[in-house]
């Protein structure tokens, strides 16, 4: 299947999470992605166990090949400057001036490539009272207000995944596809910017909108609450996931599931707003209930009866349920260097196609020879 992005040519210089993020989306779509790396080390990220491929490398840079250059050296920078000249988009998510000094500053790929799309990463934006300072995924979370939404009191420690670092390359391909169809009329790149404190007070836009219209902040339990999400363990000491909604049906089939068919009779449960009220009450219940039975047992008795619920999977569990197989969510391909890579695909398809086709990713500089002879300079070329 041709991707929607085939011929569509990326320059990342991405570090970490952000700027590698925003790459693999553009690739998983189709676009060729040439990932630029300090010789030696290469990408932070790679570095684990005295090697170069980490997971956390593996996780962000499917799809990408590999070459590394010193853009302080006239040599290397005149092939960066060879790749920016045929490229549609670059990437970067340096500190403000950083690129600057690496001679990969807009104003400067701009006029060797006026279609550029050019891509700013930052973690407080370009400029500011906080411009400069270092951001990180945990920074960015606090800073937006979305970590307090996390912590729970009781036992207060930062948790989960680098929700900041992922969303903000998300948000940047977001924008780079705008740009990218918008220069498909005008001829002209644009200056894509977006910062990882701007992109997750975006993403915390519910906790501001109840701000904003009802004066309320938002807590950890403020939405699950509302929702009337529980988790519950069952007797073999697996999870069950709820999530109730206010359909007065999900109740009553969760009642016939723990052969309490009269419960939500009780006044104190007997409505949505009366369930809110009185969660603790229910949540010891409904803990009580599901310590008679394993978890597979229940699943059996919430499917029976059309509740909204899922078992809480870790990750050596999630693919292997029946749907997470049926989908085909694992991909795998023969690793270059031997073995085979797995990874998890994309979750776009197109006209019932999924996007199933992957590259691992690259080993450091693994296209070194053919990107320096590809993109050797005219006048280098000329001299020898």
């Amino acid at each position: 299947m041709d991707k929607v992005l085939s011929g569509i040519k990326v320059i990342e210089q991405g570090t970490f999470i952000t700027g590698p993020n925003a790459g693999m989306l553009l690739a998983d779509l189709g676009a060729e992605v040439i990932k630029v790396e300090k010789p030696g080390t290469g990408d932070p990220f790679r570095s684990f166990k005295g090697g170069l491929y980490s997971p956390h490398f593996q996780t962000y840079n499917r799809n990408k090949r590999s070459i590394t250059l010193n853009t302080k050296l006239d040599e290397d920078l005149a092939i960066f400057d060879e790749l920016i000249k045929d490229a549609d988009i670059y990437i970067q998510n340096f500190r403000p001036g950083t690129a600057d000094r690496l001679g990969a500053g807009e104003e400067r790929l701009r006029a060797l490539n006026p279609r550029l799309i050019y891509c700013s990463i930052s973690g407080f934006g370009k400029d500011g009272p906080a411009s400069d300072r270092p951001a990180y995924d945990t920074v960015a979370q606090a800073a937006s207000g979305f970590l307090h939404l996390l912590i729970n009191p009781e036992n207060p420690r930062v948790v989960g995944p680098a929700m900041a670092d992922s969303l903000t390359g998300f948000y940047a391909a977001y924008g780079i596809l705008g740009a990218l169809h918008e220069r498909n009329t005008t001829g002209k790149g644009r200056t894509v910017e977006v910062s990882m404190l701007e992109s997750m007070c975006h993403f915390n836009l519910d906790a501001f909108t109840h701000y904003f219209s009802e004066g309320e902040i938002m807590g950890p339990y403020s939405r699950p609450s509302v929702s009337q999400s529980y988790v519950v363990e069952c007797k073999d000491k697996k999870w069950i996931a709820l999530h109730m909604s206010s359909p007065e049906k999900f109740w009553q089939g969760l009642a016939n599931a723990i052969d309490q068919p009269n419960l939500f009779e009780d006044p104190l449960f007997c409505s949505r707003e009366k369930r809110i009220e009185n969660q603790e009450r229910l949540i010891k219940l409904l803990g009580e209930a599901f310590a008679g039975r394993d978890r597979d047992e229940w699943c059996r008795r919430l499917i029976s009866e059309d509740v909204p619920h899922s078992p809480m999977y870790d990750s050596s569990e999630a693919l292997n349920d029946p749907q997470a197989k049926h989908l085909g969510l694992e991909v795998s391909v023969d690793h270059p260097e031997g073995g085979v890579w797995r990874t998890v695909r994309s979750p776009i398809s197109y006209d019932g196609q999924t996007l199933r086709d992957i590259k691992a990713p690259p080993v450091l500089g693994d296209f070194d020879e053919e990107i320096r002879q590809k993109y050797k300079p005219k006048s280098t070329a000329q001299v020898e």
